[in-house]
């Protein structure tokens, strides 16, 4: 079996550390001035656009090289807004995880536990939803190869 995504969910894991980074440091930056809710939203926002970025660059060049020829500044936006609600389904399937750990399962390793699922199902649901719905290789016209 062949597993030819692994390098890509690899590179999209490492994305997404630098992401988290992104967002402690903004979250902990503005937090001062907007407190600790508003900030967490600007921190979401910051990181999710600096992962959008590497994601398209890095992650899923491949595909976004293909596409780039016949790519419109809206097109791009699309994309880009596209991607800011695939990630904030991913933080609700991150969620949703970790309140059903921690309804089903008591003792002091549960939070820990929720947090770890959740964050694994976030990520596979995250890179399902990159790689096959907003970063997607484009379909191949077989008119044009022989």
């Amino acid at each position: 079996m062949k597993f030819t995504w692994l390098p890509a969910l690899l590179r999209f894991g490492l994305v997404g550390v630098g992401g988290l980074l992104v967002d402690l440091a903004v979250l902990y930056v503005a937090a001062p001035n907007l407190g600790w809710y508003g900030a967490r939203v600007l921190s979401f926002w910051a990181a999710a656009t600096a992962t959008w970025w590497f994601n398209r660059h890095y992650t899923f060049a491949s595909a976004t090289a293909a596409a780039t020829a016949a790519e419109s500044v809206a097109s791009v936006g699309r994309q880009y807004l596209r991607y800011l609600l695939s990630m904030m389904l991913g933080g609700s399937v991150n969620y949703l995880t970790y309140a059903t750990v921690i309804v089903w399962w008591t003792g002091p390793a549960a939070p820990a536990v929720g947090v770890a699922l959740g964050s694994c199902a976030g990520l596979v649901f995250n890179f399902v939803a990159a790689k096959y719905f907003i970063f997607r290789q484009p379909a191949k016209n077989p008119a044009t190869h022989s």
